[in-house]
């Protein structure tokens, strides 16, 4: 059995008909087969990442457990998957949801419409990527960093390093940072909210919005950046990585790396089996296929060249520098408490 992803209406056929066409939709990604050899997944993660994994978990089981594969295609897709298995809490189709973030992982948690797993980490797993209460585990993560510009900033001294430097008048519309509402810039300013505290971020932001070019994503940035339309901006690996590999003038900074520093945040995948999941025992053997150092290395060897958890990877990302990178400590957890009211406030901030 392969992986699908596509789907067809079922209107106006004749009653012989629709037997055959509802065993050919038990392979496509928008509906759910209640085979109990099936596993249903939800990805945020890119089709073109994830569903050669999927297709390799399958071959693994020597095609007794299928995979259908649900990929939203949207610049929100995070929130988009995530509100439809809100919707779906009741009823669910999805068995494994596999977020390529997990502020939005952490929403579902809280929500009580995910399930606790016996994840197979080691002990030396960090705290910051397991749930509290075992419902979702984070692996292959994407760093925030800075890009600069080398033509536009040749002097590696005067460059920036930390992440504040967005609200520096020094830098004004000289600099770049996406529009924080959704995807890993959110998560960013959530879990700067619960270190430095609400109404310091809020006034960080604020400057921010005042100094720096607010563009519509990550993409965007990094972009912007290797075109030269701004000098530095910050950004993901993923998008940082593309950018340099195509030969444009951009270094990558890990920002905040001295002791009195806060450290540069990493944002992992995150894996969780939702609550009364239709196939829970597949979802179970998915997802301790992909919490392990191969598919991490997998995933580092790819063009997004994500950053793996697990000590026994054999394969070091090309993004990552030479030396040892100071990672910032983080509660996801209490960064997710008051997400609604929280967002409802940076949307008003950065609404134009």
């Amino acid at each position: 059995m392969s992986l699908k992803t596509v789907c067809v209406p079922v209107a106006s056929f004749s009653a012989l008909q629709l037997v055959f066409v509802a065993v050919w939709l038990s392979f496509c990604s928008g509906c759910v087969s209640r085979n109990e050899s099936d596993v249903v997944v939800y990805s945020a993660l890119d089709e073109d990442f994830a569903a050669p994994i999927l297709a390799a978990f399958e071959r693994s089981t020597e095609n007794e457990v299928g995979v259908i594969g649900k990929f939203d295609i949207e610049s929100t897709k995070t929130v988009g998957l995530a509100n439809q298995l809100i919707a779906e809490a009741n009823a669910p189709r999805c068995d494994l949801f596999w977020n390529n973030e997990i502020m939005h992982t952490v929403r579902l948690q809280k929500l009580g419409i995910l399930e606790p797993h016996d994840w197979q980490v080691p002990s030396t797993w960090p705290q910051d990527m397991v749930a509290s209460d075992g419902t979702w585990c984070g692996f292959a993560a994407r760093a925030r960093v800075l890009l600069v510009n080398t033509d536009m900033l040749p002097d590696a001294d005067a460059r920036p390093n930390r992440v504040n430097e967005l609200a520096d008048p020094k830098w004004t519309q000289n600099c770049a940072m996406a529009r924080p509402l959704f995807g890993t810039t959110a998560t960013h300013f959530a879990v700067l909210r619960d270190i430095m505290g609400r109404e310091k971020t809020l006034e960080l932001l604020q400057s921010i919005h005042s100094n720096a070019v607010v563009l519509s994503g990550n993409k965007q940035v990094a972009q912007a950046v290797s075109s030269g339309k701004v000098a530095w901006g910050l950004t993901d690996t993923d998008d940082a990585i593309i950018e340099k590999d195509l030969g444009y003038p951009v270094e990558i900074i890990y920002p905040d790396q001295q002791p009195e520093q806060p450290g540069t945040l990493r944002i992992p995948n995150t894996l969780a089996i939702l609550k009364d999941a239709p196939h829970p025992v597949a979802a179970g053997k998915l997802a301790d296929f992909l919490m392990t150092p191969e598919i991490e290395d997998r995933l580092a060897m790819g063009r997004s060249s994500q950053l793996p958890i697990s000590k026994e990877s054999k394969f070091p990302p090309a993004v990552l520098p030479s030396e040892p990178v100071r990672w910032m400590r983080v509660d996801f957890e209490a960064a997710a408490e008051d997400w609604d009211a929280w967002a409802k406030t940076l949307a008003d901030l950065f609404a134009n």
